[in-house]
C-alpha cells in the first residue's frame, strides 16, 4: 500500500489551519500525540493562523501540557489568513493535508476549501453546517476530482460517530442492512457540560438559512434514493424512548444530512442498498423537556430577526441554559463528559430476498467516547487525516467533495478510532425468529443481564446491552 506523503515542495504531512482557536488548540495536541502515526512512523506538521504570537503561545502550552519541550523547536508556524488568498495559497501548496479549524464556516470555511482544491492540498474540516458542506460539494466537487484532491467536510464528533457508526453497523449485520435509527446520549460530572459559543453560532446561523438549504438541495438534481424494506417510521418531536431511558427529540445537528450523502454515494457509485436514517437525542427527565421548550421557542423566536440573532450570539450561556458560553468547558468538565450512540437496524438475514416479506433481522451496535468537543473532535479528526495518509489506495478512486462515510468507508479508520478511545462495539445480531428469540432470552436470563425492550413489526425482540 502507498501512502501520501511529503515532498521538497510540500515539507508537512499535515499543517492546522485554525491551531490558536478553541478547538485547534486541541487539535495541535493529538497531532503532537499520534506523530509516530504517520508514514514510516513519522509525521511532519506546522501551525497555521493569523497571528503568529498566539501560535507561538498555543505551541508553547501544548508542550508543557504534553510534557514534549521539543515542539517548541521542531513545529513550524505559518502566517495565514482567510481573507488573504496569497498567504491561503503559499499555505496549502505546503501541506499534504490541511487540517481547517477556522469556523463558522460559512464564513470562513470556502476560502480555505478553495485554496486547497486549487493548489493541490486535500483538506478536513470539523463543521456541523449542512449548508456549508452540502454547497461545497456543489461547487467544488467536479474541480477537486479533475486535481485529485480530497476534501473531506464534517471530520469531528459532527458527523464521523454517526456516519461511521451506520456503516459499522451494516457492516456487522449478516445480510442487507436497509434501516437504522441512532440515539445520542450525553453525560456529564457534577459541573455539567458546557461547549464554546462556535457550535451555537453555527446553529444560529444554520436555522435561518433554512430556506436557503432547501435551494441548494434543488441544484444537484438528485433522484430519490430507492427504499428497500418498508419506510422506516419517523418518531415524533418529542417522545419518551425506551432505548435510552429518558424523553428525546430528532437529533438537530448534521448527521441525518451527511449519513444521506454517505449512502447515496455508495448506493450510485458502488452499487450498494442504501440504508434508511432516523437521528434522535435523548434530552433527559421531565425536567429537561420544560428547559428544551422554553428554551427551544426563544430560540425560534428570537433566530427570526437580525436584533434576536444579536442577542443569542451575545448571550449563548442565558438562552442556552449553561450548554454554551463564550469561555468554553473547565478542564474538570472536559474529564468528566462523554457520548453513548445506540444504533438499532432492520434487515433480511443471507438469503432472505428484500423485495419479499418484511424484514427478519435486527442488529443493535453502540459507539461510545469521551468529551464531544475538545476530546473526540479532535481523536476523530486527526485519526481521519492520518488514515488518508497512511491509505490513500482505500479512499474513492477519484478526488472530490466527500463525506467521513463516502472516504474511509473501505479504510482502517474504526480499527484506529477503537484504539485511541472512540469504540465502535456490537451489543447483539439477533434473527427476529421467535425460537431463536425465546432461547436468546433464556440464555440472557440465567446470565441475568439487563433487559431492554425494543418493538418490531409484529412481535416484541430483545437486545441485551452489556
Amino acid at each position: 500500500m502507498t501512502a501520501f506523503n511529503t515532498s521538497a515542495g510540500r515539507p508537512y504531512h499535515i499543517i492546522i489551519f485554525g491551531a490558536s482557536g478553541f478547538t485547534g488548540q486541541f487539535v495541535v495536541e493529538e497531532v503532537s500525540r499520534c506523530a509516530s502515526e504517520g508514514p514510516n512512523g513519522s509525521l511532519k506538521w506546522a501551525v497555521a493562523g493569523r497571528s503568529k504570537s498566539k501560535l507561538e503561545k498555543v505551541i508553547e502550552q501544548a508542550s508543557a501540557n504534553l510534557s514534549k519541550p521539543e515542539l517548541k523547536t521542531e513545529v513550524d508556524i505559518i502566517v495565514a489568513d482567510v481573507s488573504d488568498q496569497e498567504s491561503l495559497a503559499a499555505m496549502c501548496k505546503q501541506a499534504v493535508i490541511v487540517l481547517s479549524c477556522v469556523g463558522p464556516y460559512r464564513f470562513f470555511g470556502e476560502s480555505v476549501v478553495k485554496s486547497c482544491v486549487e493548489n493541490g492540498a486535500h483538506c478536513l474540516d470539523i463543521s456541523g453546517e449542512p449548508q456549508f458542506l452540502e454547497g461545497m460539494q456543489l461547487n467544488y466537487h467536479d474541480q477537486a476530482a479533475d486535481k485529485g484532491v480530497y476534501i473531506v467536510g464534517s471530520c469531528g464528533f459532527d458527523s464521523i460517530p454517526a456516519d461511521m457508526g451506520v456503516i459499522y453497523t451494516r457492516d456487522q449485520f449478516k445480510g442487507t442492512l436497509t434501516a437504522v435509527d441512532s440515539f445520542l446520549t450525553l453525560g456529564s460530572g457534577p459541573e455539567g457540560g458546557c461547549l464554546n459559543d462556535g457550535t451555537w453560532q453555527s446553529a444560529i446561523y444554520g436555522l435561518a438559512d433554512k430556506g436557503k438549504l432547501k435551494s441548494l438541495r434543488k441544484k444537484f438534481g438528485h433522484k430519490p434514493l430507492p427504499v428497500v424494506g418498508p419506510k422506516i417510521k419517523r418518531k415524533g418531536l418529542l417522545f419518551y424512548s425506551s432505548e435510552v431511558q429518558q424523553y428525546a427529540i430528532p437529533f438537530m445537528g448534521t448527521d441525518p444530512s451527511v449519513v444521506k450523502r454517505t449512502q447515496r454515494y455508495l448506493h450510485e457509485e458502488l452499487n450498494e442498498t442504501p440504508v434508511q436514517y432516523g437521528a434522535y437525542a435523548g434530552i433527559g427527565g421531565i425536567s429537561n423537556v420544560f428547559k428544551f421548550l422554553i428554551g427551544g421557542f426563544m430560540f425560534w423566536l428570537l433566530v427570526l430577526c437580525s436584533c434576536g440573532r444579536k442577542l443569542l450570539i451575545k448571550y449563548p450561556g442565558f438562552f442556552s441554559f449553561g450548554l454554551f458560553s463564550t469561555e468554553g468547558p473547565t478542564k474538570k468538565q472536559i474529564e468528566d463528559a462523554s457520548f453513548h450512540f445506540i444504533f438499532l437496524g432492520d434487515g433480511y438475514t443471507e438469503g432472505q430476498d428484500p423485495s419479499k416479506g418484511k424484514p427478519n433481522g435486527k442488529i443493535c451496535t453502540e459507539v461510545k467516547g469521551p468529551e464531544i468537543g475538545y476530546v473526540t473532535t479532535p481523536i476523530t479528526m486527526v485519526q481521519a487525516a492520518i488514515t488518508m495518509l497512511n491509505e490513500p489506495d482505500s479512499l474513492p478512486q477519484t478526488g472530490g467533495v466527500y463525506t467521513p462515510g463516502a472516504t474511509f468507508a473501505k479504510t482502517t479508520l474504526i480499527k484506529r478510532l477503537n484504539k485511541h478511545g472512540v469504540l465502535c462495539h456490537l451489543s447483539r445480531r439477533l434473527n427476529a425468529q421467535p425460537a431463536q428469540l425465546l432461547k436468546h432470552l433464556i440464555v440472557c436470563l440465567i446470565e441475568r443481564r439487563e433487559i431492554s425492550l425494543l418493538y418490531g413489526a409484529s412481535y416484541t425482540v430483545l437486545l441485551f446491552p452489556v
